[in-house]
This record gives structure tokens, C-alpha cells and sequence, in this order.
């Protein structure tokens, strides 16, 4: 097919990534850690980690697992917040020939009880304020062998002590557990694990691009959480891009291994585990943010040192707006701000720019594309309110339910193809049938329109539509329009039923202004949308429902609405 959107590329940014210039991604850590040795990895809490220590750590961590006799290929779920422990645990699984499973931490026992059975994961690596949710499921799951971490672990000698025992006992972060040992089950410590390991050798185990590197979860909003199967190849292929298309933002600082990529957004989810392996192969480095709903001392870790890269979902950017101190950070060596997770608002992206002076750069993925499947160009210098261009060795195509690939300007389901694209749903053969059209695009249930220069616009879920009298109206829109009102923060649209009109609008307002109206809310959508796509209802409320990578929850707020 045409690429209609390469003709937009900003200069530089090359059409095409070759993965095969690596054996497996295990071949690109090892790469990455000869090449970068002394050069800093992460910074979390100011305490430091070298690529040198990644690689020890890893190593010992590897030869551990692999000396309890896990089957090649077997799955080791990573229960870990942004922390150093989480980098060292998933090199550590990916080099001893394992899957990597990245398990939510704020996972209620039902989540992770499913996560766990469906997997078949035979290991866990999990945070110690975590275990206690894990002891509800241990004996129903597969897992043999457990590893605690404690939050201290790796954050020094005596500030890692003080600050567990301040977590422990000072705090009480830490819930009262204790885990079955039933069936010969092991239970270690983190740092007994390295030590331990630190005396054995890690055995090289053949891979290739098309083995399994991770069972990514996605948020289940539908029902059940599925694993996308991602393989070596998706995730090479995902990094590759990434670095291509955020080359134009990064080139006049020279050396990349100066650049400082704030990682704030959870590790376990793609978007920010891409980012945090891109760093990985360029020798930059990360701030690890473990916990950033504390606005407070996360606007403190931004005031620390220059930071080039701030990864972030709308409502956080939102969040850190409102804040009384964000007028205090220094925004001066800001390259790029990327917007992914859920669709940016205009509101916010306006609000962003004029505060900080970087534009905000949107992009759309999924955990089924390994993060980032379009883009804008990075070097756009305002928002543009549209998901961008298809990344190097992407193809995107709008279809019909038959899966016709529709003209341009048509709109239709979003569906994508390329070499980040998951090969399917981990043993979920009809869902894969349904998934994948014949020509290979992957649905995305994303309703979309792509413009003569390829870029693609989201008009919504297929499942969020509403119908009022027969019309179709996307939330997004009424979004969009709303954010823009003065004195909204954020908001979100729903349809309730009506008898008269099948459903109605109804919007639920998170405001600035406590002196906003529904009035003034009902005057602004008048003069700003068409009569059928006007909210019936106004409700202000003081937040919104939200993912824990904060997206906002349309189907709670329909939940509990009657």
C-alpha cells in the first residue's frame, strides 16, 4: 500500500527500522551494557544507578532464576512500581530466557489472581507492600518460587535501610502477610536473591526475534484482561521507532547519553517500559518517579536537574498545572513533551504550551502495538489535535466491519500493521480470528478518519459511541470542546438512556472555578456544539474515575449512573 504519510516526515527521519540488526532484545542489553558501562542508568529518591550495576545485579539476579530450574521460555511475573529493582528484575528475566509479566501493583486480589491463572506464571518478583494481595491468591496460581522486594533494596546501604524501616514501621506501608510454602514453594528476599546469585554463572540460552519477551496485559475494560504476545521482534521494532521518530527533538543536544527521560508513568505499562529500553540502548538515563501522585515531591524531583523528555497522559499534565508549585520548575531544557495513554486536550495542550513553552506532541498506541503506532512530528510547534503519522514500517488503513480498507477521508475502525504489532492474544484463538483481518491489519476498535497528508484522527471507542436520535456522538469531541470552557479542568461524556431519544449527554465536570455554573457550562457547549450533541446533563464532581495510567473511566462513571 501507499504510505501517503511519509511525505510528512520531518528530515532526517528514516521511512524504515530494521530489528534484525539484533539477534533478540537480550542482544541489545548486552550490547547496550558493554557499551555504556560507567555511564549513569537511573536516579530514583537521588540515589544513583550505573549501567555497570544494572548489568551485575541482572546478571546475579538471571543466574538465580535460572538456577531453580525454570523451564526456558517459562513466565516470571514482575509486581514492582518504578523503582531501580524493576530495570534489574526484567533485564535479569529477559537474559535468563523468560517471559516477562508485568503485573499492575494497585491490582485488587480478583486482577491479580486472573493476571497470574492466565499466564501460568511459575515466579513472581514483587514489592513487599504488595505481598499481602499475593497471599490471597498464592495457592490458587502456578507460582513456585517468590522474591520480595523491599522498597530500600537498591537505593543504598544505610538511605535504602532507613528508608524501608521508615516504610515499615514509620508509614506502615507495608500490610502483615505471609506466604504459603505449600508444595515446596521457595520465598526469598531481593538482595538474598543477588547475593545468592552473585556466586553462580548465567547461562547464555539461545533466543531469537520471534521468541516471547513479554504477556502485556491490557486494562480489561472490556471484561477480562487479555496478554498481548509481544516477541523480541515487537519490542526491537517499537524502540527503533521511537528513536527514529524522536530524533528531530533530541538532535542539538549531541551526546544522547546526556539526555534525562522522566519516568513517572508506570514502568509496567508499554508505553513507558518502550521509553525506558530506548533509554537503555542510547546510554541515557531515567528519573525514576516511584509514587506520582505526590505532586508535591514530584515537582520536586523535576526541580532537581534538566530534564529533556516528560512521557506523560493528559491528566497528569493536567494535575501538575494545578499545582501550587509547578510555576517553580525550570521547563528551559524541555525538548519534548509526548502525550500518549488517552487522548490530550486541546484545554490542556493549550495551557501546557503557554506555561512551559513546549508543545504538546501527541501520539496514539496500544499495549497489542507495543506503545507508539502514530505519531505527530516531533517537531510540531503546536498542537494539533489529531494522533499524527504512522511510525517508520507502520501501515495504517481505516476498514469497514468486512475489512475494506475505506478511501480517504472516510471514517472507520483504525486498523494497523508493522513489525511492533503483537502476533495475538496469549491463548485467545478466537479472539485472534476476530482480531486480525485477512491482509494482516490488526483491529484496533478505534474509529478513526485519515486526511490526503496521512494524518489520522480519533472520532472514538466503538463501544463509547452514543447515539442520541439516530445521530452518532463521540465523547471525545464533546471532550475536546468542553476542556477549552474557562474554568474546566478536565470533564467526560457519557450517554444515559432516554426513552424519547434512546440516550442522552450527560458530562461530569471537574472545575478550577468553584463560581462556574452549569449554566455557563450549557451557554459555552451552545455556542460551541450542534444542537443533538449538547449534554442534557451538567455534574460537577471533584475528580474523575481513573486508570491506574490515568485514563479517565467513561465506564465507571456509566456504571454508577442511573
Amino acid at each position: 500500500m501507499e504510505r501517503i504519510w511519509q511525505k510528512n516526515y520531518p528530515a532526517g527521519v528514516a521511512h524504515e527500522v530494521d530489528p534484525s540488526q539484533y539477534n533478540s532484545l537480550t542482544d541489545l542489553l548486552e550490547t547496550a551494557f558493554r557499551q555504556h558501562g560507567d555511564n549513569p542508568f537511573s536516579v530514583c529518591m537521588n540515589q544513583w544507578m550505573s549501567y555497570k550495576e544494572l548489568n551485575q545485579l541482572s546478571t546475579a539476579l538471571g543466574a538465580w532464576l535460572q538456577s531453580k530450574g525454570l523451564a526456558p521460555g517459562s513466565r516470571v511475573a514482575i509486581m514492582l512500581p518504578n523503582l531501580p529493582q524493576f530495570a534489574v528484575t526484567m533485564a535479569a528475566v529477559l537474559r535468563a530466557g523468560y517471559t516477562c509479566v508485568n503485573v499492575n501493583p494497585l491490582y485488587t486480589a480478583r486482577e491479580l489472581q486472573h493476571q497470574l491463572k492466565d499466564s501460568g506464571a511459575t515466579a513472581i518478583v514483587v514489592l513487599e507492600n504488595f505481598a499481602a494481595t499475593l497471599q490471597e491468591v498464592l495457592d490458587s496460581s502456578a507460582i513456585q518460587h517468590v522474591v520480595v522486594a523491599s522498597i530500600g533494596d537498591l537505593l543504598g546501604t544505610w538511605y535504602g535501610r532507613w528508608l524501608t524501616f521508615a516504610v515499615r514501621h514509620l508509614a506502615k506501608l507495608v500490610p502483615e502477610y505471609e506466604l504459603s510454602l505449600e508444595g515446596g514453594r521457595t520465598v526469598t528476599p531481593f538482595k538474598k536473591a543477588i547475593a545468592q546469585g552473585k556466586g553462580m554463572s548465567l547461562k547464555s540460552v539461545p533466543q531469537s526475534l520471534d521468541d516471547i519477551a513479554f504477556l502485556q496485559y491490557t486494562g480489561g475494560t472490556t471484561g477480562l484482561s487479555k496478554g498481548a504476545v509481544l516477541t523480541h521482534r515487537n519490542v526491537v521494532a517499537a524502540m527503533l521507532q521511537a528513536e527514529a521518530w524522536f530524533s528531530p527533538a533530541l538532535a542539538d543536544i549531541g551526546d544522547l547519553r546526556k539526555v534525562n527521560s522522566i519516568a513517572a508513568l508506570p514502568l509496567y505499562h508499554i508505553y513507558a517500559l518502550t521509553l525506558c529500553l530506548l533509554a537503555i540502548r542510547q546510554g541515557s538515563h531515567m528519573t525514576l518517579v516511584p509514587n506520582p501522585r505526590d505532586f508535591g515531591k514530584f515537582i520536586e524531583v523535576l526541580k532537581q536537574r534538566p530534564f529533556h523528555m516528560l512521557p506523560g497522559v493528559n491528566t497528569l499534565f493536567n494535575a501538575l498545572m494545578q499545582h501550587p508549585m509547578f510555576k517553580t520548575i525550570d521547563f528551559s531544557s524541555l525538548k519534548l513533551t509526548q502525550a500518549g495513554g488517552m487522548a490530550a486536550s486541546a484545554g490542556t495542550a493549550h495551557h501546557w504550551q503557554a506555561a512551559t513553552g513546549s508543545a504538546m506532541i501527541e501520539g496514539w498506541g496500544m499495549s497489542e502495538t507495543c506503545a507508539i503506532g502514530t505519531n505527530n512530528p516531533v517537531t510540531q510547534k503546536t498542537f494539533s489535535g489529531n494522533i499524527g503519522l504512522p511510525l517508520p514500517s507502520i501501515d495504517i488503513a481505516i476498514k469497514d466491519d468486512e475489512g475494506k480498507t475505506l478511501p480517504v477521508g472516510s471514517s472507520g475502525e483504525i486498523c494497523i500493521r508493522g513489525p511492533n504489532v503483537m502476533v495475538g492474544y496469549y491463548n485467545q484463538p478466537e479472539e485472534n480470528a476476530k482480531t486480525f483481518t485477512a491482509d494482516g491489519f490488526m483491529r484496533t476498535g478505534d474509529i478513526g478518519v485519515m486526511d490526503e497528508g496521512g494524518y489520522t484522527r480519533i472520532v472514538d471507542r466503538k463501544k463509547d459511541m452514543i447515539i442520541v436520535s439516530g445521530f452518532n456522538v463521540f465523547p471525545s469531541e464533546l471532550e475536546n470542546v468542553i476542556s477549552l470552557c474557562p474554568g474546566v479542568i478536565e470533564c467526560a461524556a457519557i450517554g444515559i438512556p432516554d426513552s424519547m431519544q434512546g440516550e442522552v449527554i450527560k458530562v461530569f465536570v471537574v472545575r478550577s472555578d468553584s463560581m462556574l455554573t452549569e449554566d455557563a457550562v450549557a451557554r459555552y457547549c451552545h455556542d460551541n456544539l450542534t444542537g443533538y450533541k449538547r449534554p442534557k446533563y451538567i455534574e460537577f464532581r471533584d475528580e474523575l474515575p481513573k486508570s491506574n495510567v490515568g485514563k479517565i473511566l467513561r465506564r465507571e462513571l456509566r456504571t454508577n449512573t442511573h
